[in-house]
């Protein structure tokens, strides 16, 4: 281990362990046993297929799509100090990325082969789609580093949220608050937002790739520190296999790193032919889709992913501005019960007690504030005046060169 070039290795360079860069001398390596502790990498690119869009892609990501929400920036979804003020956007996107709405590819029934032969000593995924948990990866092998949806706690007092209310709150697209009554903080999935550490089973188990006697890495760019440091933990003379559409990060600098590139699971099921698990692989994927997919997908199924997130983000903004909507609604309804003279009745009525405060919606076009302007109205009955509490739009500026907490400190990026 050292500092990682990034320059190619010299073709001529023989490899130290494979008798050759290339995807049959990896299939050799396996066959003869000498690959039983492999250390698995994934990101984004590993879930495309099963139609979730990466973030970064500058047409089709999530990011890229997300600026029709008109949020302050794209990254404000998942920053943890506009969650606090403004947390209503996250929920409205968790329901289109909510499990059980995708199905695992065929890269995460591999990573599911590798475990069920005993072969995977640990997999680290940036990803926080559960998929490879969908796929029958064990819990005990993955290293989630950026979290998942796969639990869910309190922000404030930490304690864990029951799995069956956090679905029903996202399925109503709804903020769910702890259910400690002396606390009541926001709740959110265990995923890494900007400005959040990373979580302590990363950096206990950091240091495992050199451990490793292969590595595989699937369907990431390497740009997101410290995740993108892991390859580098691998020991010299250990196989590195890069299965991306790209050369990413310092891998093909060594002698023996092998790049597969183009599809990432044409990739996948290349290696696993050279193997001979073709078969079980198959097996195992035809499994994972046996489930009935989620009835809300139907009416995506002939669309390409680009196609879908485009219309899931259409439909995100006019739920967030309905919200508005209705916020606005009840306010109008408050300033309406508040303004009514209180003339006297024939019959005293029992006190309602005081007015809630209306709950204040925000959508990325602006932020919600509350101001109190004080009306007079003549009536019929002497009244004094009353003071009327309105919502009111206040547009952002445009922050275009505003950027989330960097990953300084083991904090993370999307």
């Amino acid at each position: 281990m050292g500092q990682e070039s990034s320059t190619p290795v010299d073709e001529d360079t023989p490899p130290q362990t494979l008798y050759a860069r290339t995807l049959d001398a990896v299939a050799s390596y396996i066959k003869e046993g000498r690959a039983k502790k492999i250390v698995v990498m994934t990101g984004a690119g590993v879930s495309t297929a099963a139609g979730i869009p990466d973030f970064r892609s500058p047409d089709t990501g999530i990011y890229a799509n997300l600026a029709k929400l008109d949020l302050p920036y794209p990254e404000a979804v998942f920053d943890i100090s506009y969650f606090r003020s403004k947390p209503l956007p996250f929920y409205h996107l968790a329901h289109e990325l909510y499990p059980g709405r995708y199905k695992p590819t065929i890269s995460h029934c591999f990573i599911r082969l590798l475990a069920d032969k005993g072969l995977l000593l640990k997999l680290f995924t940036q990803n926080i789609d559960c998929l490879e948990r969908a796929a029958g990866v064990p819990d005990v092998k993955i290293v989630e580093a950026h979290g998942s949806f796969a639990h869910q706690r309190c922000i404030e007092c930490r304690k864990s949220y029951p799995d069956d209310l956090m679905k029903q709150a996202i399925d109503r697209r709804e903020v769910p608050h702890c259910l400690q009554t002396e606390c009541q903080g926001l709740v959110k999935p265990d995923i890494v937002f900007f400005g959040e550490a990373l979580p302590e089973d990363f950096h206990h188990n950091r240091m495992l790739p050199a451990a490793a006697d292969l590595a595989l890495i699937m369907g990431t760019s390497l740009t997101v520190q410290p995740f993108a440091s892991l390859p580098g933990y691998c020991a010299d003379g250990v196989p590195r296999v890069l299965v991306n559409q790209d050369r990413v990060g310092g891998l093909g600098s060594r002698a023996d790193d092998v790049l597969i590139l183009g599809d990432i699971d044409e990739g996948v099921r290349k290696l696993a032919l050279a193997v001979g698990w073709s078969e079980e692989l198959d097996a195992l994927y035809r499994a994972s889709q046996f489930e009935q997919p989620h009835q809300e997908q139907d009416e995506y199924s002939n669309k390409s992913p680009a196609e879908t997130l485009d219309e899931e983000i259409d439909k995100i903004a006019k739920d967030v501005n309905e919200s508005l909507r209705i916020s606005e609604q009840h306010n109008s309804s408050v300033r309406e019960r508040i303004l009514t003279p209180k003339c006297p009745s024939p019959e005293p009525e029992a006190s309602e007690g005081s007015l809630s405060e209306p709950r204040i919606s925000t959508t990325g076009a602006g932020i919600a504030r509350t101001e109190h302007q004080a009306t007079s109205e003549g009536s019929s009955c002497e009244d004094e005046g009353a003071t009327e509490e309105t919502a009111t739009i206040e547009s952002v500026p445009a922050v275009s060169e505003r950027k989330p907490a960097g990953p300084a400190g083991g904090k993370t990026s999307f």
